[in-house]
Formats: structure tokens, sequence, C-alpha cells
């Protein structure tokens, strides 16, 4: 059996203990803001652009430093596909606001962690461990 990997990019922004977290229309998990890269795309370019469709902030570039990636069960897909999110620390300008496919954004602590998919659950666990989130 094969595996079907798809590839995100991630922004981690923590406010007070708590993780930004985003939920799409149609969809009950909170996700981490971000998205795939459009071809040509590095990491920095296609982070800088998802984050200013999904929740209206321009992310500094300057700011822009990995994190981690994480792989965990596809949320909505068959078992065989995993979801890899490579992960960055990022400071922005601009006040956020839900925009495009985002209805709702929240800060989620790590007891709320249930509410999130299981690869934002799989990086809310790291961020606990690492004395980041509460």
């Amino acid at each position: 059996m094969s595996n079907k990997e798809i590839d995100k990019l991630a922004w981690l922004y923590i406010k007070d203990g708590k993780l930004l977290s985003t939920r799409s229309k149609n969809k009950q998990l909170f996700y981490l803001p971000g998205g795939k890269r459009e071809s040509g795309e590095s990491d920095q370019q296609a982070l800088v652009r998802e984050i200013k469709e999904e929740v209206s902030v321009d992310l500094l570039p300057d700011s822009i430093r990995y994190a981690g990636t994480f792989k965990a069960q596809a949320d909505g897909k068959s078992s065989d596909t995993i979801v890899k999110l490579t992960c960055y620390f990022a400071q922005f300008e601009g006040v956020l606001c839900a925009d495009a496919e985002i209805e709702e954004i929240d800060f989620i602590e790590y007891s709320q962690r249930a509410r999130c998919s299981v690869g934002s659950i799989y990086v809310m666990d790291w961020l606990q461990q690492q004395n980041l989130i509460t």
C-alpha cells in the first residue's frame, strides 16, 4: 500500500499561551493557518501568501523561522493519506481576521486540543513540551 502525502506549510502564532487556529467553512475541526505551495514558490513565499489569504495579515519575511516538520493522518482522507506540516514562527503586521475559506479563527489552549485536526494536535503536543503553550 502506497502512502499519499499532502505537503503543507503552517504558521505557528502563540498569544497568551494559546495557539492561533483556523476553521474552514463547512468543517468542524480547527487547523493551523497555512496551505500548499504553488509552482515555483519557496516556503516563505507560499506561507506569506497563504496567511494573507486566510487571516488577512502580512507576515514579516525577516521574522520567519523554521519550527519543525510534523506528519499525521490527514483529516477526512483515506487511512493511507498523511499530511506533512512544515511549520514556521513569524511576526506580522495587520489585524487578524478570517478571510477566504476561513469561517472562524480562535486561540486554542492545550486542554482544548480535541477541537483540532490530528496534525494540529501533534504540533500542539510539541509546543507544550517546549513550554510554548499552556
